[in-house]
């Protein structure tokens, strides 16, 4: 019996410190470590990092000494287009400042800063006063210009040789409903190479009656050359 009991003890004992060590061991430290939201099964995931903004949206960054910009052409004769310079929306269907037909805006080359923007009707009489809005641009001037509907009814000779000598290569092709967006800049050398041009085309037509819209940005030197 005294043996019995002996035994009995130290298996209690045995046991006792058992249960001291795992409570001491997991209570103590580990359940210092678990959150509740571990014990629940819900893990932090690691934050991403967030993209830098680039100027207009772009999807790069300009070096120094370079204008950030976007331009969107109107889409059909629905949604009108949009024109950032430097971080600066110019022209918009939210600044109410466009209208179908040719939306152009005029910018100093060295400073950055809006100089004209209007809206030309293609369709009305307003032929003549782009005529003289394109012939009053000074050298150095910075000239985007981005469609709406339809850009090439009643666009003379004198309008087209305008915009060829402002660096454009497909202003002598623009036809009835074609989209159309450009960058370039009063004595500029050589061709610009901010230019996209899509034909109307009822076989490739995104739109009924109207090819999709264009979409360009890039990063235009000051003082272009």
């Amino acid at each position: 019996m005294r043996v019995t009991g002996v035994t009995r003890c130290v298996l209690l004992l045995i046991t006792l410190l058992g249960t001291w060590f795992i409570m001491h061991t997991y209570f103590d430290q580990g359940w210092k470590a678990i959150s509740l939201r571990s014990w629940l099964g819900v893990t932090d995931k690691p934050r991403s990092k967030e993209l830098p903004r680039h100027k207009c949206g772009n999807e790069k960054s300009c070096p120094h000494n370079y204008f950030a910009f976007r331009i969107i052409s109107g889409a059909a004769d629905v949604v009108g287009p949009s024109i950032c310079f430097d971080d600066i929306i110019l022209m918009s269907s939210v600044k109410n400042n466009i209208g179908r037909g040719l939306n152009i805006a005029l910018m100093n080359g060295t400073t950055g800063q809006l100089l004209k923007a209007d809206a030309f009707n293609m369709y009305s009489g307003d032929i003549s006063k782009l005529e003289t809005f394109l012939g009053e641009v000074k050298h150095g001037t910075i000239v985007l210009a981005a469609s709406y509907d339809d850009v090439a009814t009643k666009m003379n000779d004198k309008v087209r040789a305008h915009f060829v000598e402002l660096g454009s290569s497909h202003v002598k092709n623009l036809g009835f409903r074609d989209n159309w967006v450009f960058l370039g800049a009063k004595g500029l050398k050589d061709k610009s190479p901010f230019e996209q041009h899509i034909k109307n085309n009822k076989e490739t037509n995104k739109y009924d009656g109207w090819p999709e819209l264009l979409e360009m940005e890039g990063c235009a030197p000051r003082k272009m050359d």
